[in-house]
C-alpha cells in the first residue's frame, strides 16, 4: 500500500493483536456461560439467587482483581486514570465482603455451639408419616392422570371420594397418586398407610369385556380376570367394542377399571381408613350444629371407644352418615357397658330403618337365610371372651359342617338371583359375623331387632347340621 517496512509491520502487529483479543471475547463468554449452566444443574435456587451467592461468597477474588488492575496501571501505555479507580473500587468491595463473611461465620459458630446439646440428645431425625391412601401407577398408565391428556382418572377419583362420603358417611382422605418405576409398566397398586391392599395389570389401549351370563355370541380376546370382583373377562380392541356391547357384554375402559376397583377397595377397607384423626374431624364438624350431642358424648366415651364402634359398623358396610343417632345411642347405652360389641349392636338397632331399606327389595320384602334354633343355641353357648371380642369356639367337626351347609345354602340362594342374607338373634349376630367373615367376606348378617315392622321377611333356606354333632358337642 505504499508504506515503509516499519509502518507496515506496526500496522500488521496492531491489527493481529487486536483481532486476537476480539476473537477471545466469544470464547470467554462461552466458557462463562458453560460454567453457569454446570453450576445451575445441581442448584435448586433461582438464577438471580445463584449469581448473588457466587459473587458474594469469596472476598479474595475482589482483592486479587484489585491488585491485578493496580499492576496494569503502572505499565506504560495503559490507561492508569481508569485502572487505579477500578482497583480501589474492587479492593473496597473485597474488604467490605470480607467483614461480612467473617461476621456471618461468627454468628454460625455461636448458633452451632448453642444447638450442640440438643443435637447430641437427638440422634434420629423425625420420620414422616405414611400417606393414608396412595395409588401407584406404572409409567404407561401415567397419561390417565396427566391433565394435558384429559386426566380422566383424576376426575373419577374426585367422584369416588364424594360417593363414599354420601354412601358410607366416611370422608376419604386425599389419595396421593405417584408413578412407581418398580411396578410393571401396565400395573397399578392401591396402598393404605404404605401397605398394599390391591393391585392389577391393565392394557391402556384395550377394553375389559365381561359376560353378564347371557350373550348372543362369543368374541375373540385375551382371557383375563376382572380385578374388582374376580369375574372371568377378556381384553378386546377398539374395533370390537361396539360389537361386544351389541352382543350384551359389559365393556369397561381402563380408567373405569381402576376407578371401580378403587371404589370396592375403599368400601371393603373403610374400617382401616377411619383413624382417630378422622373421627376427631367428624366430631369437630358435628359440633357446629349439634354441640350438646358432641359434648354429652365426650363426657361418656373416649375417642378410641368411639372409633372402635364406627369401625365395627363400617366393617359390615353400615353407613355412619347418621352420626347424631349413633352418638346419642352410644351415650344412652354406655352406662350399661362400654364393650365395643355391645355398643355396635345397639347402634345397628338404632339404625334399623336404614339397614332394613338397604337390603329389602322394592316390594319391601327381605329374603333371608335362617339358622336352625338348636345350631344357633350351640354357637351362643360356645362363645368366649377374647381381646378381639366375643368369639364362638366350636368343635372342628361342627365348624366344618356349618361351613359346608352354609356354602350349599348360599349357592342355592344365588342361583335364584338373590343376595345371601342371614337373619338371626341379637346374641348370635356378632358371633356369626366373626365366624363367617373369613370364608364369606360379603355375607350380610342381620339380627331380628334390626328389621322394622313394615318390612316382610321371606325365608329362602335354613342352615342345619346333623343332630349327632350337637349331641357330641353337648357331651
Amino acid at each position: 500500500h505504499g508504506e515503509t517496512l516499519r509502518t507496515a509491520l506496526n500496522t500488521y502487529l496492531s491489527l493481529a493483536v487486536g483481532d486476537g483479543l476480539v476473537t477471545q471475547f466469544p470464547a470467554l463468554l462461552v466458557s462463562t456461560a458453560t460454567g453457569i449452566i454446570v453450576t445451575r444443574a445441581i442448584s435448586e435456587s433461582t438464577f438471580g439467587e445463584d449469581v448473588t451467592s457466587q459473587f458474594s461468597s469469596q472476598s479474595r477474588i475482589y482483592i486479587i482483581a484489585a491488585l491485578f488492575l493496580a499492576v496494569l496501571g503502572f505499565l506504560p501505555g495503559f490507561p492508569w486514570y481508569l485502572l487505579f479507580p477500578m482497583a480501589l473500587l474492587a479492593g473496597w468491595l473485597g474488604l467490605r465482603l470480607n467483614r461480612k463473611v467473617a461476621a456471618r461465620h461468627r454468628r454460625e459458630e455461636a448458633a452451632r455451639q448453642q444447638s450442640a446439646p440438643t443435637a447430641a440428645s437427638s440422634d434420629l431425625s423425625p420420620i414422616a408419616p405414611l400417606d393414608p391412601l396412595s395409588l401407584e401407577l406404572g409409567y404407561t398408565l401415567v397419561p390417565l392422570v396427566d391433565r394435558d391428556k384429559g386426566a380422566e382418572l383424576l376426575d373419577r377419583i374426585v367422584r369416588i371420594r364424594r360417593e363414599i362420603a354420601l354412601d358410607l358417611g366416611l370422608v376419604v382422605p386425599r389419595i396421593r397418586i405417584v408413578d412407581n418405576m418398580r411396578l410393571d409398566p401396565a400395573a397399578y397398586c392401591f396402598k393404605i398407610r404404605g401397605v398394599m391392599v390391591g393391585e392389577s395389570i391393565i392394557k391402556i389401549n384395550q377394553y375389559l369385556c365381561i359376560s353378564p351370563g347371557e350373550v348372543s355370541e362369543e368374541l375373540p380376546g385375551e382371557p383375563t380376570t376382572d380385578p374388582t370382583f374376580g369375574l372371568p373377562a377378556k381384553w378386546i380392541g377398539e374395533e370390537l367394542r361396539q360389537r361386544a356391547e351389541q352382543a350384551g357384554y359389559t365393556v369397561i375402559d381402563p380408567p373405569s377399571i381402576i376407578a371401580t376397583h378403587l371404589t370396592e377397595l375403599i368400601r371393603s377397607h373403610s374400617a382401616e381408613i377411619l383413624g382417630r384423626q378422622e373421627v376427631k374431624a367428624m366430631l369437630d364438624a358435628l359440633r357446629k350444629d349439634f354441640p350438646a350431642v358432641v359434648d354429652d358424648h365426650q363426657k361418656n366415651l373416649t375417642l378410641g371407644e368411639t372409633q372402635k364402634v364406627l369401625q365395627g359398623l363400617l366393617a359390615e358396610r353400615v353407613s355412619i352418615r347418621n352420626l347424631v343417632v349413633i352418638l346419642e345411642t352410644l351415650v344412652d347405652y354406655s352406662v350399661l357397658s362400654k364393650k365395643p360389641d355391645f355398643l355396635i349392636e345397639k347402634a345397628r338397632q338404632a339404625l334399623k330403618r336404614q339397614i332394613s331399606q338397604q337390603y329389602a327389595g322394592e316390594d319391601r320384602i327381605l329374603r333371608v337365610i335362617t339358622i336352625a334354633h338348636a345350631l344357633e343355641q350351640s354357637i351362643i353357648e360356645a362363645s368366649t371372651e377374647t381381646t378381639e371380642g366375643t368369639l364362638a369356639v366350636l368343635e372342628p367337626r361342627l365348624h366344618r359342617q356349618i361351613m359346608n351347609a352354609l356354602a350349599d345354602t348360599i349357592q342355592g340362594v344365588q342361583r335364584a338371583g338373590h343376595n345371601p342374607i342371614i337373619l338371626c338373634s341379637e346374641a348370635a349376630r356378632p358371633l356369626l359375623a366373626r365366624l363367617f367373615k373369613q370364608r364369606f367376606p360379603n355375607l350380610i348378617i342381620l339380627s331380628i331387632q334390626e328389621i322394622v315392622s313394615n318390612i316382610s321377611i321371606e325365608s329362602l333356606g335354613e342352615v342345619a347340621v346333623e343332630k349327632s354333632v350337637h349331641s357330641e358337642v353337648e357331651k
